[in-house]
């Protein structure tokens, strides 16, 4: 019989790769994030270092104060004004608005094709802003919107004569609160999903009745996701402009408006003003985010 055998040095070639080899793989698994990583440095950390920037320097490139300092002009501070205010107005009736369609679709003992069915067109609706938005709620809110008939002639009720504008501070909310309430129901369902069953029947259990267990239990579990929704909800108004200026043009006079106001050429043009205005957005919508960040945290510690 003929004795085949490998030599150590075969044996070892075919099993064991080289370290150098080893070492020079490719890392393949950062591969699938790193679209990710080169949009958020293009589009959103470039513009905001080049916008920070440009509020701190003049049009020959020199540091300056001045353009900070034009923040407090009349109209800069009241446009700053009012979009707060249309943000706030919007947040909170946008989140108590979410949160009872939320808890009801979750705790009501719904059919299970209706919570299904609402977190659908809810992921649709928090999405459906700009020019579409604008126009839809002119057809059904304008003067001569569907709305505003079928209440004129049906109910005798004329909502302009009694000082509704589409074009105004209500009206612009009422509008802002149509992609806010969606939000808030598609933000805050993982959080009362969260709510575990045990804690309802240990309450149960030591008498409780369903007035105190919501008090003493739910309501100071979920609060931490209700205010960072809240505050999400309110940067998520602030920032917002294609709807607000496709509904209202330059009637209304919110800090979206005005910056664009000064950076598209006409004869308003002060592209490093622009930056300033530009560069308080960011400050307040990143102040919004830290404390959103923040009541998340302390959300997630009682929901493990």
């Amino acid at each position: 019989m003929t004795d085949i055998s490998l030599s150590d040095h075969a044996v070892t070639g075919k099993t064991a790769p080289p370290a150098e080899a080893r070492s020079m793989r490719l890392p393949t698994q950062w591969l699938g994030v790193a679209p990710f990583f080169i949009f958020a440095i293009m589009f959103l950390i470039l513009p905001t270092l080049y916008l920070m920037l440009g509020a701190f320097q003049n049009d020959a490139g020199e540091f300056t104060l001045e353009n900070i300092a034009a923040l407090a002009q009349p109209s800069i501070v009241a446009a700053y004004w009012i979009s707060i205010k249309i943000s706030l107005a919007s947040s909170l009736i946008g989140a108590f608005a979410g949160l009872a369609i939320a808890i009801a679709i979750v705790r009501g003992g719904l059919p299970d094709w209706i919570r299904s069915a609402t977190l659908t067109f809810s992921g649709v609706a928090s999405n459906f802003a700009g020019v579409p938005l604008a126009f839809a709620f002119l057809a059904t809110l304008g003067r001569l919107g569907l709305a505003t008939v079928i209440l004129n002639t049906v109910f005798g009720l004329n909502i302009y004569a009694h000082g509704f504008n589409i074009l105004s501070f209500w009206g612009l909310t009422l509008t802002y609160v149509y992609f806010q309430i969606p939000l808030m129901v598609v933000i805050i369902v993982p959080a009362i999903d969260g709510l575990k069953k045990e804690w309802g029947e240990a309450a149960a259990t030591l008498g409780a009745t369903m007035s105190q267990y919501w008090r003493m239990v739910v309501i100071p579990v979920i609060w931490p996701s209700f205010l960072g929704t809240v505050i999400l909800l309110f940067a998520n108004a602030f920032g917002a402009i294609a709807t607000a200026y496709a509904l209202t043009g330059s009637s209304l006079n919110i800090v979206p408006i005005l910056l664009y106001a000064q950076i598209r050429g006409d004869v308003l043009h002060n592209a490093h003003l622009g930056y300033a205005i530009a560069f308080g957005m960011i400050v307040i919508t990143g102040l919004a985010n830290v404390f959103y960040i923040w009541f998340r945290t302390r959300s997630e510690r009682w929901l493990k």
